[in-house]
């Protein structure tokens, strides 16, 4: 099923083109017929034309490009304006400046200027200038703005360049071709498609055709950055594995306990005794290890009991203190 039925195309007029003597040879394919002087567009390869389109601007914006709408002729500039803004996308609609594409590091400098001053605007800084200066810099923000707000979040240039009035934006389609920027553009039969990539045949005259076709180009660019988010990969949490040699070597107390690094204290001390006296103990009595680790870890639960004891009592004296003191501060208040 095409992206747009022919019906669609039919009422808002997209198949009316100029009249008979004013045709450029050049649009004969795409000419369906003739009725009362009035060219007819074969609506056939304008949907066909449309579904390239939207399959270009789509796969083009989904993986990371930026389609800049070109309109400045009257009945295109709302449109224009209205739909690039939807699909956030930049656009130019008051007047192309010469080089806007082939001098683009001078026109990103008129940019940043522009975004400059409405630093120093919204700052304050213009309150302490005087009332003339604060005016032309004002006048000089205004016309910026007329000029390039439409391409201010362009950081390079655009990968596509859609136009609606070919012969009213020679000079844009001129500028994208020396740039190999691909144009995608309504051509009407007035007009020469020679120099445009991906001709859509249609009226570019009509407001209803415009709104119809530039509002497709804007759904698409809309698909393509849906697309993009989806096959954004989920960032995971990594583990931050160690190598071998790069570990920190914990130390007996980091790793272990109280009462196991007693006992492992216990048996290192008599074994050491054990070592120093063994030939005077071999014709003594053997000494039983086990019993006296034994009777040396009672001694040491014991004293670990006297302290824990000792704590409990001290913590019993501190809630004895603390309700002393809520009592008080109860009688003040009373």
């Amino acid at each position: 099923m095409s992206i747009i039925p022919m019906k669609a195309l039919l009422e808002s007029g997209v198949h009316f083109g100029h009249r008979t003597h004013k045709w450029d040879p050049n649009m004969k394919p795409y000419i369906f017929t003739e009725r009362n002087g009035i060219h007819i567009i074969d609506l056939q390869k304008t949907v066909k034309a449309l579904e390239q389109a939207y399959g270009l601007v789509r796969d083009t914006v989904s993986a990371g490009g930026v389609v800049l709408f070109v309109g400045t002729k009257r009945q295109a500039q709302e449109t224009i304006q209205d739909e690039a803004q939807r699909s956030n996308m930049p656009f130019v609609t008051t007047r192309w400046l010469g080089g806007m594409l082939t001098n683009w590091r001078t026109i990103r400098q008129r940019v940043n200027e522009l975004e400059r001053l409405e630093r120093m605007r919204d700052k304050g800084d213009f309150e302490r200038l005087t009332k003339k200066e604060a005016l032309i810099l004002s006048r000089k923000i205004e016309r910026l703005e007329i000029l390039f707000g439409g391409i201010r979040q362009l950081a390079s240039l655009p990968d596509l360049l859609f136009v609606v009035d070919v012969r009213r934006e020679e000079t844009a389609i001129h500028e994208a071709n020396l740039l190999n920027i691909p144009v995608i553009a309504m051509v009407d039969t007035n007009c020469n498609p020679n120099n445009i990539d991906y001709v859509i045949p249609s009226n570019d005259d009509a407001i209803r055709a415009i709104k119809l076709v530039v509002g497709k180009i804007a759904d698409a660019a809309l698909e393509g950055k849906a697309m993009r988010k989806e096959e954004e990969p989920i960032a995971k949490p990594t583990r931050v594995v160690m190598a071998a040699a790069e570990e920190v070597e914990l130390s007996d107390e980091e790793l272990l306990g109280e009462a196991t690094l007693a006992k492992i204290t216990v048996r290192t001390t008599v074994q050491n005794l054990v070592e120093e006296h063994e030939e005077g103990w071999e014709s003594e009595p053997e000494v039983d290890l086990e019993v006296l680790e034994e009777d040396l870890e009672i001694e040491f639960e014991d004293e670990v009991k006297v302290e824990e004891a000792e704590a409990d009592e001290f913590e019993a004296d501190e809630l004895d203190v603390e309700e002393a003191e809520a009592e008080n501060e109860e009688e003040l208040e009373d």
